[in-house]
Protein backbone atom coordinates (compact mmCIF):
# COMPACT_ATOMS: atom_id res chain seq x y z
CA UNK A 1 0.00 0.00 0.00
CA UNK A 2 2.65 2.26 0.69
CA UNK A 3 4.21 1.77 -2.71
CA UNK A 4 0.99 2.16 -4.72
CA UNK A 5 -0.15 5.24 -3.01
CA UNK A 6 3.13 6.99 -3.22
CA UNK A 7 3.90 8.84 -6.31
CA UNK A 8 7.33 8.76 -7.85
CA UNK A 9 8.91 12.10 -7.36
CA UNK A 10 11.44 11.52 -10.09
CA UNK A 11 8.77 10.96 -12.66
CA UNK A 12 8.44 13.76 -15.24
CA UNK A 13 5.13 15.46 -15.63
CA UNK A 14 5.02 16.05 -19.33
CA UNK A 15 2.35 18.64 -19.28
CA UNK A 16 4.31 20.81 -16.80
CA UNK A 17 7.53 20.15 -18.67
CA UNK A 18 5.95 21.22 -21.97
CA UNK A 19 4.44 24.32 -20.41
CA UNK A 20 7.85 25.22 -18.86
CA UNK A 21 9.71 24.73 -22.15
CA UNK A 22 7.18 26.85 -24.07
CA UNK A 23 7.36 29.59 -21.41
CA UNK A 24 11.17 29.43 -21.50
CA UNK A 25 11.21 29.74 -25.30
CA UNK A 26 8.79 32.66 -25.20
CA UNK A 27 10.92 34.42 -22.57
CA UNK A 28 14.06 33.59 -24.55
CA UNK A 29 12.45 34.99 -27.72
CA UNK A 30 11.36 38.15 -25.94
CA UNK A 31 14.80 38.63 -24.42
CA UNK A 32 16.46 37.89 -27.80
CA UNK A 33 14.18 40.38 -29.54
CA UNK A 34 14.55 43.12 -26.90
CA UNK A 35 18.16 42.42 -25.91
CA UNK A 36 19.69 44.91 -28.43
CA UNK A 37 17.21 47.58 -27.37
CA UNK A 38 17.90 46.82 -23.73
CA UNK A 39 21.69 46.96 -24.18
CA UNK A 40 21.35 50.09 -26.31
CA UNK A 41 19.22 51.69 -23.58
CA UNK A 42 21.72 50.61 -20.91
CA UNK A 43 24.64 51.90 -23.03
CA UNK A 44 22.81 55.17 -23.63
CA UNK A 45 22.09 55.46 -19.92
CA UNK A 46 25.75 54.73 -19.13
CA UNK A 47 26.81 57.38 -21.66
CA UNK A 48 24.38 59.87 -20.12
CA UNK A 49 25.75 59.12 -16.67
CA UNK A 50 29.33 59.41 -17.92
CA UNK A 51 28.41 62.59 -19.82
CA UNK A 52 26.73 63.92 -16.70
CA UNK A 53 29.85 63.17 -14.70
CA UNK A 54 31.97 64.86 -17.37
CA UNK A 55 29.62 67.88 -17.40
CA UNK A 56 29.68 67.98 -13.61
CA UNK A 57 33.51 67.89 -13.62
CA UNK A 58 33.57 70.56 -16.31
CA UNK A 59 31.04 72.68 -14.39
CA UNK A 60 33.06 72.20 -11.22
CA UNK A 61 36.24 73.29 -13.03
CA UNK A 62 34.42 76.33 -14.44
CA UNK A 63 33.05 77.13 -10.99
CA UNK A 64 36.54 76.86 -9.50
CA UNK A 65 37.88 79.13 -12.25
CA UNK A 66 35.07 81.62 -11.61
CA UNK A 67 35.77 81.42 -7.87
CA UNK A 68 39.46 82.08 -8.51
CA UNK A 69 38.59 85.06 -10.75
CA UNK A 70 36.26 86.33 -8.03
CA UNK A 71 39.04 86.04 -5.45
CA UNK A 72 41.45 87.89 -7.75
CA UNK A 73 38.89 90.64 -8.37
CA UNK A 74 38.17 90.84 -4.65
CA UNK A 75 41.88 91.13 -3.87
CA UNK A 76 42.22 93.80 -6.57
CA UNK A 77 39.26 95.65 -5.09
CA UNK A 78 40.91 95.48 -1.66
CA UNK A 79 44.15 96.84 -3.11
CA UNK A 80 42.27 99.66 -4.86
CA UNK A 81 40.37 100.42 -1.67
CA UNK A 82 43.62 100.57 0.30
CA UNK A 83 45.18 102.81 -2.36
CA UNK A 84 42.15 105.12 -2.37
CA UNK A 85 42.17 105.19 1.42
CA UNK A 86 45.86 106.10 1.44
CA UNK A 87 45.23 108.75 -1.20
CA UNK A 88 42.38 110.16 0.87
CA UNK A 89 44.61 110.25 3.96
CA UNK A 90 47.27 112.10 2.00
CA UNK A 91 44.70 114.55 0.66
CA UNK A 92 43.32 115.06 4.17
CA UNK A 93 46.82 115.74 5.48
CA UNK A 94 47.47 118.16 2.61
CA UNK A 95 44.16 119.95 3.22
CA UNK A 96 44.88 120.18 6.95
CA UNK A 97 48.38 121.49 6.27
CA UNK A 98 47.03 124.01 3.77
CA UNK A 99 44.29 125.14 6.16
CA UNK A 100 46.84 125.41 8.97
CA UNK A 101 49.13 127.49 6.74
CA UNK A 102 46.24 129.72 5.69
CA UNK A 103 45.22 130.12 9.34
CA UNK A 104 48.78 131.06 10.32
CA UNK A 105 49.00 133.58 7.45
CA UNK A 106 45.64 135.03 8.45
CA UNK A 107 46.69 135.14 12.11
CA UNK A 108 49.92 136.96 11.16
CA UNK A 109 47.94 139.38 9.01
CA UNK A 110 45.49 140.04 11.85
CA UNK A 111 48.33 140.49 14.34
CA UNK A 112 50.17 142.84 12.00
CA UNK A 113 46.96 144.77 11.38
CA UNK A 114 46.42 144.92 15.13
CA UNK A 115 49.97 146.16 15.68
CA UNK A 116 49.53 148.75 12.92
CA UNK A 117 46.23 149.87 14.44
CA UNK A 118 47.79 150.06 17.90
CA UNK A 119 50.70 152.07 16.49
CA UNK A 120 48.31 154.39 14.65
CA UNK A 121 46.21 154.81 17.80
CA UNK A 122 49.39 155.46 19.81
CA UNK A 123 50.57 158.03 17.31
CA UNK A 124 47.15 159.69 17.32
CA UNK A 125 47.01 159.64 21.12
CA UNK A 126 50.57 160.97 21.24
CA UNK A 127 49.65 163.78 18.84
CA UNK A 128 46.53 164.63 20.86
CA UNK A 129 48.47 164.46 24.08
CA UNK A 130 51.21 166.65 22.64
CA UNK A 131 48.64 169.22 21.54
CA UNK A 132 46.93 169.20 24.93
CA UNK A 133 50.27 169.32 26.79
CA UNK A 134 51.37 172.14 24.50
CA UNK A 135 48.23 174.10 25.24
CA UNK A 136 48.51 173.44 28.95
CA UNK A 137 52.22 174.24 29.03
CA UNK A 138 51.63 177.48 27.13
CA UNK A 139 48.96 178.49 29.60
CA UNK A 140 51.23 177.52 32.48
CA UNK A 141 54.21 179.35 31.00
CA UNK A 142 52.11 182.48 30.48
CA UNK A 143 51.01 182.34 34.08
CA UNK A 144 54.52 181.72 35.37
CA UNK A 145 56.32 184.20 33.12
CA UNK A 146 53.52 186.63 33.14
CA UNK A 147 53.70 187.40 29.48
CA UNK A 148 51.79 186.15 26.51
CA UNK A 149 53.38 183.66 24.20
CA UNK A 150 51.63 184.78 21.08
CA UNK A 151 54.41 183.80 18.82
CA UNK A 152 53.82 180.22 17.57
CA UNK A 153 57.54 179.61 17.11
CA UNK A 154 58.12 180.46 20.75
CA UNK A 155 55.22 178.21 21.76
CA UNK A 156 56.67 175.30 19.77
CA UNK A 157 60.11 175.76 21.33
CA UNK A 158 58.64 175.75 24.81
CA UNK A 159 56.51 172.69 24.04
CA UNK A 160 59.38 170.77 22.49
CA UNK A 161 61.70 171.54 25.39
CA UNK A 162 59.02 170.49 27.90
CA UNK A 163 58.31 167.22 26.09
CA UNK A 164 62.01 166.44 25.79
CA UNK A 165 62.45 166.92 29.52
CA UNK A 166 59.35 164.76 30.14
CA UNK A 167 60.69 161.94 27.93
CA UNK A 168 64.08 162.06 29.65
CA UNK A 169 62.44 161.77 33.04
CA UNK A 170 60.32 158.78 31.85
CA UNK A 171 63.45 157.08 30.44
CA UNK A 172 65.28 157.56 33.72
CA UNK A 173 62.32 156.11 35.68
CA UNK A 174 62.17 153.05 33.40
CA UNK A 175 65.92 152.52 33.77
CA UNK A 176 65.58 152.61 37.58
CA UNK A 177 62.73 150.07 37.47
CA UNK A 178 64.81 147.62 35.51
Amino acid sequence: MLGAEQENILRIHWDEFTFGVIAFLIILGVVYKFWPKLTAALDERANQIEGGIERAKKAEAEAEEARQQYREKLEEAHRQYAAELEKAKEQRAAIIAEAREEAQVEARRIIEAGHAQIEADRQQAFAQLRAEIGALSTDLAERIVGETLADSAAQNRVIDRFLAELEQSESAEQAEVR
